[in-house]
């Protein structure tokens, strides 16, 4: 039996859109039988960007099977809608997750921010965070941007200021992307087919105007779908990135994907320090002296409360 070796850049549940490596053409492929999660507790066995090898079912159908998934570098989980104990598989093998946010229209909390950061910390894979639609901003509001963005660019996060209108920031954008594997993440409305559209206009990925009357956008993705920009540059738009993250997360755990926070665990008094309420807490101490942003321990205590800050 002969193996081709593929690239899955689609899935839409039963189905998988496989792109083989001799000439990149595309075949419709499907599970053999019962397939191992690898010990993860997911929904479903393969996610956009997993490499794997299949079968050439039947040439004139453009089918395949697939009989086996190659080793991950890493993979990008969200919370199941449907079955509460498991996670949805929404992107294998990322170089780098970006968050498109924008403070108007509609405005992405910075709950939402920390949420994102700390699902992909866990995740080990490098953040970026976009500010999106500079064109609405006015300057009270780019002034708290530059803060903002100076906040997360101090903890090692990239940020960058785009928007499709004036052309701001695309090149930017478009060398952020080049060679890399990118997950892309946003609520709706942000803008975030527009900026990838604007630079690279032979996708034509579709696009939703934001509903004034909700002030939030209206999803158009429905299966996470990976891009080629251009020659190894590949973006993968998800769906569903609310429910991303904190999935598997203990309340204990989250402290160590806040980067500002695990440097100084070791300082507290208690080894099972919560930084609630507890005598000596390091971190409670550094949030009192400035060293720590208010906003990011107020996110903190909302995830380790089981709070929703996502909106």
């Amino acid at each position: 039996m002969e193996f081709e070796k593929g690239l899955v850049i689609r899935s839409t549940g039963s189905w998988y859109e496989v792109r083989d490596d001799r000439d990149g053409h595309i075949w419709q492929c499907r599970l053999k039988g019962k397939f191992k999660t690898m010990g993860l507790k997911v929904t479903n066995p393969i996610a956009v960007g997993d490499f794997v090898r299949f079968e050439i079912e039947d040439e004139n159908e453009n089918s395949g099977i697939i009989y086996e998934i190659l080793p991950r570098i890493n993979y990008v989980v969200r919370a199941s809608v449907h079955k509460t104990a498991h996670s949805h598989l929404i992107a294998a093998n990322v170089d780098q997750a970006i968050l498109i946010a924008t403070l108007v229209f509609p405005r992405t909390s910075l709950g939402f921010i920390d949420r994102f950061l700390v699902a992909i910390e866990s995740f080990r894979i490098p953040g970026v965070i976009i500010f999106n639609k500079q064109d609405l901003l006015n300057d009270e509001i780019k002034e708290f941007q530059t803060e903002l963005m100076d906040l997360y660019t101090s903890l090692g996060y990239t940020c960058l200021a785009t928007t499709a209108v004036t052309g701001e920031g695309l090149e930017d954008f478009s060398q952020l992307l080049r060679g890399k594997v990118s997950l892309l993440s946003g609520h709706s409305g942000v803008g975030k087919s527009t900026l990838v559209n604007t630079i690279a206009p032979t996708l034509d990925i579709k696009t939703q105007e934001v509903s004034t009357f909700a002030n939030k956008g209206v999803h158009t993705t429905t299966f996470a779908e990976m891009f080629e920009l251009e020659p190894g540059t590949f973006i993968i738009d998800s769906p569903g990135i609310k429910e991303l993250g904190l999935a598997d997360m203990k309340p204990e755990e989250i402290s160590h994907y806040f980067p500002e926070m695990r440097i100084r665990l070791n300082e507290c008094r208690f080894n099972n320090c919560q930084h609630i309420n507890e005598p000596g807490c390091a971190i409670k101490d550094a949030v009192s002296a400035g060293e720590i942003a208010f906003s990011r321990y107020e996110s903190y205590l909302s995830m380790v409360g089981g709070g929703d800050n996502r909106r």
